[in-house]
Order: C-alpha cells, then structure tokens, then sequence
C-alpha cells in the first residue's frame, strides 16, 4: 500500500515540473519557514519516497538538520490540492535522486549553478485535499481586501512590507500560503490566495473554510507565529514571519520580518 498512490490525482500533481508545491519546516522556537519547492517529486509509484533539490534552501536545509518534521503542500493551476506532512531522511550528494534532479528543465537551463544536494522525505499522511472555485477565490479576496482597507495600523507589526513585496501580495493571480506548526508539532501549509497587504506594516487574509474537515486547526493560535509565501507566475517569491490574529473568518497578520526568496539575494531578509 502506497499512500501517495492511493489519493487520487497526488502522484501525478507532484510529478508535474511547474505545479506549485511548498516545503514548510521547523525553525527555533517552533518558527515556522514555507518556501515554494517545484523540484519535490515521488520517487515511484510504489514507494512513498519523495525528493528534491537543494536549490537556494538555505534557511529549510538548516532547519531540516534539526528537525526532520515537514508539512507540504501541493496545488496544481486548477485549485486542486492536497495538504501533507512528511519526516525528513537525509541529503544525498551523488547517485539517481541528485542525477534525475539536475536533468530536470528547470534546473538544466537555469542561469545558475546545479543543486548542491538531493534531500529524501518520506510521506507520512494526508491531512486534506481540496478543490477550490474561481468564484470562491474571488469571494475571499474581496472579503480580505474590505478588511485590508479597515483599521490598518501599526499596532503590534515590528517591520515594514517592502512596496515590491506589497505588490506581490497584493496580485490576485498568484499562489499563496500560510503555514504554523500543528498540534502534533509538524508544519501545517494551507492556501492563502486571498492574502494581500493591509496598509505598510500587517497582511490581511479569508482561510478557505472548506479546509475545516482536517485534523490541524484550520487557524493558528492567537497571537502564534505564522509564516507567508506568495509565488507568481514570474516565479517572483516572498516570505513573511508574522503575528496571527483573527476577528471571525478573516484574519490580521501582523508584520516581523519579510525575506526574499529568489535571486539575487535569496533567503536574504529585506526587511
């Protein structure tokens, strides 16, 4: 039995080379960090193996030398998702993970050099899957952006957004995340499509409700340490760690610190 074999529709999302997928590990202090990880592939059908390619992961690397917990989420262009988590097992120099990584397009012709290694998960569960609409999609970012144009304040935020980071938050068209660390201590990734700045200093976002079925809370604690990633179409990312607050279904992400996650400077703080 293969547990990613047998959710439909996962094995050939992950194996697609542009489906949006994001790794989340475990920081000090229960930090969560989320970046996008388009190189993460199952290694069989039969196997619940998973790999991918130590390409600008800095922070995640360092993180999974501490703590091999994972939670991964994978959205392919139609909003179908799965939400998992994942133990960490080593990193591999040489031999067919690190060979069948750099044979991929998007490294093969990259400007920059190979990976540096091949990093080896293995599935664990399945929290959730969904399926979301056009019309949900934009229902929630409407609702985030009448509160993004509420009460925006300094009150509690300790960084400013970067106005080039606020423009990527702010596009509708563009895949978003949020992850915090479950109650079984592992990262938990949800989407965040509709999160979008709220002023210069806080975020604000409407969780998809259909999420409510999953065995994580489908919100953080009050006032818990969240992380944010926006990945565009340009392949233009960033993260933000943050203050979480809720008032009813949408929330209000207090801003700590924002980092880039691309060249030229990727995984370096911006602000």
């Amino acid at each position: 039995m293969s547990l990613l074999a047998d959710t439909p529709g996962l094995l050939e999302a992950l194996r697609g080379e542009r489906t949006p997928k994001f790794l989340a590990t475990r920081g000090p202090a229960w930090e969560p960090n989320v970046v996008p990880c388009l190189s993460l592939m199952p290694d069989s059908d039969e196997s619940d193996l998973l790999f991918f390619g130590n390409f600008l992961l800095r922070k995640s690397v360092r993180n999974l030398e501490s703590d091999p917990r994972v939670g991964i989420l994978v959205m392919t262009p139609e909003l179908h998702g799965w939400i998992l988590t994942a133990d960490f097992l080593e990193f591999q120099r040489s031999g067919s993970y690190v060979e069948r990584q750099n044979s991929a397009k998007m490294l093969r012709y990259n400007a920059y050099t190979g990976i540096r290694n091949a990093g080896l998960l293995r599935a664990r569960t399945v929290e959730a899957t969904f399926s979301l609409t056009r019309l949900q999609v934009a229902r929630d970012f409407a609702s985030a952006r009448l509160s993004a144009l509420r009460d925006a304040v300094h009150d509690g935020a300790e960084a400013r957004v970067p106005a080039a980071a606020r423009r990527e938050f702010g596009r509708m068209a563009a895949i978003k995340v949020m992850s915090w660390i479950g109650t079984d201590g592992y990262p938990f990734v949800v989407p965040a499509l509709s999160l979008q700045p709220k002023g210069e200093w806080q975020l604000a976002v409407c969780l998809d409700q259909h999420l409510g079925h999953c065995p994580q809370p489908t919100t953080p604690v009050i006032g818990g340490r969240v992380a944010a990633n926006v990945l565009t179409a340009e392949a233009i990312s960033y993260q933000a760690k943050v203050r979480w607050e809720q008032a009813g279904k949408t929330g209000t992400i207090h801003v700590h610190s924002v980092y880039a996650g691309g060249p030229p400077i990727p995984g370096g703080r911006v602000a």
